[in-house]
């Protein structure tokens, strides 16, 4: 059962197929029993055209304001040149990870059965992503710019505050599976500075939590050993760029990206969290009710066991689970023709 709490949500549909796959998911959580408020905020490429404001102020603070925080896709069309490089990317989905501290990204991924190939059968894990520091912090520069002696840099930040409070959230989170595996993901031999803090600290928080089995791989490593022995796997903790290509790969090999699932994190709860299918806005196929909304769904699904209602996040996913698994609407080739609704109404049937 649902409690009768009432959870103030703010909904950025976005762009392309994001405002399609979010109501599907708001649909879900009803039929759940998740009660919601619902305040919409228009941003995104199609914002940006219309007046020239990426994430202003205002909508800032109104954001702080909600719960929790459900997000469709941002992105202009491929090839579009309308929308500068990188402006939403940093201008509003990095400023929302930045300003609101969401510094764990977490994405859990396992292969459904009948999954074709490049699928990996028993493939389950979790990546805890540092979300707010790494190569994505900004630290660089240009100089002599357009000239041929142009020099860019881009650093990496790293702090032990931001390094230990997201090892520390994946140990937490390692003790509570079954498997109690925790691997701490890098390149420490060519990335001597930022990868020896990563590994002192992992070494120095292991002591505390005695029951959790630990391993180290280089992030080239773990790549071939998602293809070839997924099962060493169980819970990766990794820094922010290696854990944005590692969940991308992870995506494929568990189905593909319409089933990927992300949670950008603020487990001190100073602020709301954000949750998010992690496919792109996808414009080719906008409007034509052909998108998958299960990677949103089930992103909706880790936004309520986040509110405090894990029965509604449990009901939510048995039933994508099922229709994942259905060969004759969501597996394999169907996915692409099943369509929106059809797949939509699957699950609230199963609910």
């Amino acid at each position: 059962m649902a409690t009768n709490a009432l959870h103030r949500v703010g909904v950025i549909g976005g762009d392309g197929i994001g405002p399609e796959v979010v109501e599907a998911a708001l649909e879900v959580l009803d039929s759940a029993g998740l009660r919601t408020e619902v305040e919409r905020f228009s941003l995104g490429a199609d914002a940006y055209l219309r007046d020239g404001t990426v994430l202003p102020d205002e909508v800032l603070e109104a954001l702080r304001d909600v719960d929790a925080i459900l997000l469709g896709a941002i992105g202009p069309p491929l090839g579009s040149h309308e929308v500068p490089s990188g402006l939403l990317e940093r201008g509003l989905l990095l400023r929302l990870r930045f300003e609101l501290d969401l510094y764990v990204n977490l994405r859990p991924a396992a292969t459904p059965p009948n999954a074709p190939p490049p699928a990996r059968p028993g493939l389950d894990v979790v990546v805890v992503r540092e979300n707010t520091e790494g190569p994505y912090a900004g630290e660089g520069g240009f100089l002599r710019r357009g000239t041929p002696g142009e020099v860019a840099t881009q650093g990496s930040v790293n702090t032990r505050h931001g390094v230990e409070r997201c090892i520390r959230y994946a140990f937490e989170l390692t003790r509570s599976r079954p498997r109690r595996k925790l691997t701490l993901v890098h390149k420490t031999n060519v990335l001597t500075y930022a990868g020896d803090l990563w590994a002192r600290t992992f070494a120095e928080l292991a002591p505390g939590y005695p029951e959790v089995e630990t391993d180290y791989l280089h992030v080239d490593a773990a790549c071939i050993h998602l293809v070839e022995h997924p099962e060493r796997l169980d819970v990766v903790v990794t820094d922010n760029l290696f854990g944005d290509i590692l969940t991308d790969l992870i995506g494929a090999l568990t189905g593909g990206i319409g089933l990927a699932a992300s949670a950008n994190l603020n487990p001190a709860r100073t602020g709301p969290s954000l949750f998010e299918p992690v496919h792109g806005a996808a414009h080719d196929i906008a409007g034509t009710g052909r998108a998958n909304p299960l990677a949103a769904i089930r992103s909706a699904a880790m936004m309520a066991d986040f509110l405090g209602e894990p029965e509604v996040a449990e009901r939510v996913e048995r039933a994508v689970a099922a229709v994942a698994a259905d060969p004759t609407l969501a597996g394999a080739e169907s996915l692409a023709v099943a369509g929106t609704s059809r797949i939509t109404e699957a699950v609230v049937r199963r609910i």
